[in-house]
């Protein structure tokens, strides 16, 4: 495996690169990451649904994982890992306007990817009884979240998500790299944790399948998915910072 040291000058590389890439590149491959996280999202609500207790919250954060595999294997660009593009603009290694640019894009194709999955889902008709009552649970438990607990619960979901993609880095196999994020994904998802991306999913399938208490597009976004964002920011910023400052070489070592 590569070391905390390795991997984050291997990911000076990755940043450049992720920076520099044209913009329609960056969407495609953000409009696929969006889907494949509503991919694990919408598997894990089927596959717990019918399910009660600890045993549903086992079997949901089980299957979750799929979404994030699939970006790291396939080489999507999703806006939660790429927090981690804080480090590298720090240390002046990509600019702070490359970054802003990639967020906005990666956000935006996340939206898409998320936004076109819920309706294929929805409109297929393959979410019913158990599987759309609990889609539409979901949806109304997180519009009827506050700001601040939202954002607090963003937090804490980014972190291990970006640690998860970190670990991925350090493994030289595709088998390692899946072992890797595999716990930290089932971690986040186990303690109720909010991933903005996966928001756009949860949301705007619960939007389209019926109606609840509070659930609205104005409290999807005003108490769901831009605090989860923000959180999500902060604690992908947390970790970034972090192992600047504990790998960053000095310019004299390198």
């Amino acid at each position: 495996m590569y070391s905390s040291q390795e991997i984050y000058q291997n990911y000076i590389t990755v940043a450049g690169n992720k920076t520099s890439a044209p913009w329609y590149k960056m969407l495609i491959l953000a409009v696929f990451a969006g889907a494949f996280i509503a991919f694990g999202a919408a598997a894990s609500t089927a596959a717990y649904a019918p399910l009660s207790g600890g045993w549903a919250t086992v079997v949901k954060s089980a299957v979750f994982p799929v979404g994030l595999i699939l970006v790291i294997i396939c080489g999507a660009e999703l806006f939660t890992g790429n927090s981690l593009l804080i480090g590298p603009a720090v240390g002046r290694d990509i600019k702070v306007t490359a970054l802003l640019k990639n967020w906005g894009i990666v956000y935006a194709g996340n939206l898409i990817g998320g936004v076109l999955i819920a309706v294929i889902v929805v409109y297929s008709g393959v979410q019913t009884g158990a599987v759309k009552d609990a889609c539409i649970t979901v949806a109304a438990n997180k519009c009827n979240m506050n700001f601040g607990i939202a954002l607090l619960r963003g937090i804490p979901c980014n972190m291990l998500v970006c640690l998860a993609v970190w670990a991925t880095m350090a493994s030289k196999s595709t088998a390692g790299k899946i072992l890797a994020l595999y716990l930290p994904i089932f971690a986040f998802v186990a303690c109720g944790f909010e991933h903005s991306v996966a928001n756009m999913y949860y949301l705007t399938a619960g939007l389209l399948s019926g109606s609840a208490d509070g659930l609205n597009v104005g409290n999807a976004l005003l108490n769901c998915l831009i605090p989860s964002t923000l959180g999500n920011i902060t604690g992908g910023a947390v970790i970034a910072l972090s192992m600047h400052l504990l790998y960053r070489r000095k310019k004299s070592e390198e």
